[in-house]
Protein backbone atom coordinates (compact mmCIF):
# COMPACT_ATOMS: atom_id res chain seq x y z
CA UNK A 1 0.00 0.00 0.00
CA UNK A 2 1.38 3.38 -1.02
CA UNK A 3 0.33 6.53 0.87
CA UNK A 4 -0.74 9.78 -0.71
CA UNK A 5 2.00 12.39 -0.73
CA UNK A 6 0.41 14.16 2.23
CA UNK A 7 0.89 10.93 4.18
CA UNK A 8 4.54 10.55 3.22
CA UNK A 9 6.36 8.66 5.99
CA UNK A 10 9.30 10.78 7.15
CA UNK A 11 11.98 9.38 9.44
CA UNK A 12 14.64 11.48 11.13
CA UNK A 13 17.48 9.11 11.99
CA UNK A 14 20.48 9.37 14.28
CA UNK A 15 18.92 11.14 17.27
CA UNK A 16 21.60 11.65 19.94
CA UNK A 17 20.43 14.66 22.01
CA UNK A 18 17.54 15.19 24.40
CA UNK A 19 14.97 17.39 22.70
CA UNK A 20 15.80 16.66 19.05
CA UNK A 21 13.10 13.99 18.80
CA UNK A 22 10.57 16.43 20.25
CA UNK A 23 11.47 19.02 17.62
CA UNK A 24 11.22 16.46 14.82
CA UNK A 25 7.79 15.33 16.04
CA UNK A 26 6.49 18.88 16.38
CA UNK A 27 7.60 19.63 12.81
CA UNK A 28 5.70 16.65 11.45
CA UNK A 29 8.11 13.71 11.35
CA UNK A 30 6.53 10.26 11.26
CA UNK A 31 9.39 8.51 13.02
CA UNK A 32 12.76 9.00 14.67
CA UNK A 33 15.64 6.57 14.59
CA UNK A 34 18.17 5.64 17.24
CA UNK A 35 21.43 4.02 16.12
CA UNK A 36 22.79 1.09 18.11
CA UNK A 37 25.72 0.35 15.81
CA UNK A 38 28.94 1.13 17.72
CA UNK A 39 30.79 2.08 14.55
CA UNK A 40 28.49 5.05 13.91
CA UNK A 41 29.24 8.60 15.11
CA UNK A 42 25.54 8.72 16.04
CA UNK A 43 25.58 5.60 18.21
CA UNK A 44 23.64 5.64 21.49
CA UNK A 45 23.06 3.09 24.24
CA UNK A 46 19.91 1.41 25.49
CA UNK A 47 20.19 3.33 28.76
CA UNK A 48 19.66 6.61 26.83
CA UNK A 49 16.45 5.64 25.06
CA UNK A 50 13.99 6.95 27.63
CA UNK A 51 15.55 10.40 27.85
CA UNK A 52 15.95 10.72 24.07
CA UNK A 53 12.44 9.79 22.96
CA UNK A 54 10.28 9.40 26.06
CA UNK A 55 8.15 12.45 25.24
CA UNK A 56 7.29 11.43 21.68
CA UNK A 57 6.91 7.64 21.77
CA UNK A 58 3.11 7.82 21.83
CA UNK A 59 2.97 10.11 18.79
CA UNK A 60 5.45 8.74 16.26
CA UNK A 61 7.31 5.53 15.40
CA UNK A 62 10.50 4.79 17.32
CA UNK A 63 13.02 2.90 15.19
CA UNK A 64 16.06 1.06 16.54
CA UNK A 65 18.82 0.68 13.95
CA UNK A 66 21.33 -2.18 14.09
CA UNK A 67 24.08 -3.47 11.82
CA UNK A 68 25.01 -7.14 12.25
CA UNK A 69 24.01 -7.20 15.94
CA UNK A 70 23.94 -10.12 18.31
CA UNK A 71 20.53 -11.31 19.50
CA UNK A 72 21.21 -10.03 23.00
CA UNK A 73 22.03 -6.53 21.70
CA UNK A 74 18.64 -6.30 20.02
CA UNK A 75 16.80 -7.76 22.99
CA UNK A 76 18.43 -5.30 25.39
CA UNK A 77 17.04 -2.39 23.37
CA UNK A 78 13.60 -3.98 23.04
CA UNK A 79 13.45 -4.39 26.80
CA UNK A 80 13.27 -0.59 27.14
CA UNK A 81 9.69 -0.86 25.89
CA UNK A 82 9.92 2.21 23.67
CA UNK A 83 10.80 0.73 20.27
CA UNK A 84 8.08 -0.35 17.83
CA UNK A 85 10.13 -0.87 14.65
CA UNK A 86 13.51 -2.53 14.08
CA UNK A 87 15.90 -1.51 11.31
CA UNK A 88 18.64 -3.83 10.09
CA UNK A 89 21.44 -2.25 8.10
CA UNK A 90 23.94 -5.09 7.80
CA UNK A 91 24.03 -8.61 6.40
CA UNK A 92 21.26 -10.00 8.58
CA UNK A 93 19.18 -12.87 7.20
CA UNK A 94 15.42 -12.70 6.93
CA UNK A 95 15.09 -15.39 9.60
CA UNK A 96 17.10 -13.29 12.03
CA UNK A 97 15.21 -10.07 11.23
CA UNK A 98 11.77 -11.57 11.76
CA UNK A 99 12.69 -13.66 14.79
CA UNK A 100 12.03 -10.78 17.21
CA UNK A 101 8.29 -10.82 16.41
CA UNK A 102 8.29 -7.12 15.64
CA UNK A 103 7.87 -5.19 12.36
CA UNK A 104 11.22 -4.57 10.75
CA UNK A 105 12.79 -2.41 8.10
CA UNK A 106 15.59 -3.90 5.99
CA UNK A 107 18.10 -1.52 4.46
CA UNK A 108 19.50 -2.34 1.04
CA UNK A 109 22.59 -0.57 -0.26
CA UNK A 110 21.91 0.20 -3.92
CA UNK A 111 24.44 -1.41 -6.26
CA UNK A 112 22.32 -2.20 -9.32
CA UNK A 113 18.77 -3.20 -10.20
CA UNK A 114 19.53 -6.92 -10.21
CA UNK A 115 20.75 -6.70 -6.63
CA UNK A 116 17.56 -4.90 -5.61
CA UNK A 117 15.31 -7.33 -7.49
CA UNK A 118 16.96 -10.32 -5.79
CA UNK A 119 16.54 -8.65 -2.40
CA UNK A 120 12.76 -8.50 -2.80
CA UNK A 121 12.60 -12.26 -2.49
CA UNK A 122 15.08 -12.38 0.39
CA UNK A 123 13.07 -10.11 2.69
CA UNK A 124 9.42 -10.75 1.87
CA UNK A 125 8.48 -10.42 5.55
CA UNK A 126 9.94 -6.91 5.90
CA UNK A 127 7.41 -4.22 6.76
CA UNK A 128 9.56 -1.75 4.82
CA UNK A 129 12.55 -1.86 2.48
CA UNK A 130 14.96 1.07 2.65
CA UNK A 131 17.18 2.01 -0.28
CA UNK A 132 20.46 3.62 0.74
CA UNK A 133 23.65 4.53 -1.07
CA UNK A 134 26.31 1.86 -1.48
CA UNK A 135 29.67 2.58 0.11
CA UNK A 136 32.71 0.38 0.68
CA UNK A 137 33.52 2.34 3.84
CA UNK A 138 30.16 2.90 5.58
CA UNK A 139 26.95 0.97 6.20
CA UNK A 140 24.87 4.14 6.08
CA UNK A 141 24.84 7.85 6.84
CA UNK A 142 27.38 8.54 4.10
CA UNK A 143 25.49 11.55 2.75
CA UNK A 144 25.86 10.20 -0.80
CA UNK A 145 23.02 9.99 -3.34
CA UNK A 146 22.27 6.76 -5.20
CA UNK A 147 20.81 6.43 -8.71
CA UNK A 148 17.27 7.76 -8.33
CA UNK A 149 16.33 6.13 -11.65
CA UNK A 150 17.00 2.73 -10.07
CA UNK A 151 14.99 3.79 -7.05
CA UNK A 152 12.01 4.77 -9.17
CA UNK A 153 12.11 1.47 -11.09
CA UNK A 154 12.28 -0.48 -7.84
CA UNK A 155 9.35 1.41 -6.30
CA UNK A 156 7.25 0.77 -9.40
CA UNK A 157 7.94 -2.98 -9.39
CA UNK A 158 7.85 -3.67 -5.65
CA UNK A 159 4.68 -4.44 -3.70
CA UNK A 160 6.44 -3.55 -0.45
CA UNK A 161 6.66 -0.17 1.20
CA UNK A 162 9.87 1.41 -0.06
CA UNK A 163 11.73 4.15 1.79
CA UNK A 164 14.60 6.09 0.28
CA UNK A 165 17.69 7.47 2.03
CA UNK A 166 21.17 8.52 1.06
CA UNK A 167 22.20 12.12 0.50
CA UNK A 168 18.76 13.62 1.11
CA UNK A 169 18.70 17.21 2.38
CA UNK A 170 16.39 20.23 2.31
CA UNK A 171 17.71 21.29 -1.10
CA UNK A 172 16.91 18.04 -2.92
CA UNK A 173 14.21 16.21 -0.98
CA UNK A 174 11.36 17.70 -3.03
CA UNK A 175 12.94 16.49 -6.28
CA UNK A 176 13.57 13.04 -4.78
CA UNK A 177 9.96 12.61 -3.72
CA UNK A 178 8.64 13.84 -7.06
CA UNK A 179 10.94 11.61 -9.08
CA UNK A 180 10.80 8.37 -7.07
CA UNK A 181 7.35 8.60 -5.39
CA UNK A 182 8.34 6.39 -2.44
CA UNK A 183 6.31 5.33 0.57
CA UNK A 184 8.72 7.25 2.78
CA UNK A 185 12.04 9.02 3.18
CA UNK A 186 14.83 8.77 5.73
CA UNK A 187 17.39 11.44 6.58
CA UNK A 188 20.29 11.77 8.99
CA UNK A 189 23.32 13.85 8.00
CA UNK A 190 21.28 16.11 5.70
CA UNK A 191 19.56 17.82 8.64
CA UNK A 192 22.58 18.15 10.94
CA UNK A 193 25.01 20.83 12.00
CA UNK A 194 27.51 18.06 12.85
CA UNK A 195 27.19 14.26 13.23
CA UNK A 196 24.32 13.56 15.61
CA UNK A 197 23.44 17.23 16.16
CA UNK A 198 20.14 17.97 14.45
CA UNK A 199 19.54 21.48 13.14
CA UNK A 200 15.98 22.69 13.77
CA UNK A 201 15.91 24.97 10.73
CA UNK A 202 17.16 22.22 8.42
CA UNK A 203 14.59 19.85 9.89
CA UNK A 204 11.83 22.35 9.23
CA UNK A 205 12.92 23.00 5.64
CA UNK A 206 13.36 19.29 4.97
CA UNK A 207 9.94 18.22 6.25
CA UNK A 208 8.16 21.15 4.62
CA UNK A 209 9.92 20.45 1.32
CA UNK A 210 9.04 16.76 1.42
CA UNK A 211 5.36 17.48 2.08
CA UNK A 212 5.09 20.29 -0.48
CA UNK A 213 5.19 18.09 -3.58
Amino acid sequence: MKPTLSQLWIKICGITRDGDADVAAELGASAVGLVFYPGSPRAVMASQVASLIGNVCARIDIVALFANPTRSEVETVLETGFVNLLQFHGDETEDFCRSFKMPYLKALRVKNFQFLAESINKYETAAYLLLDSYSNRELGGSGQIFDWGLGKSFVQKSDQRVIIAGGLKPENVKDAVKQIDPFGIDVSSGVESSPGVKNAMKLKRFIEGARSV
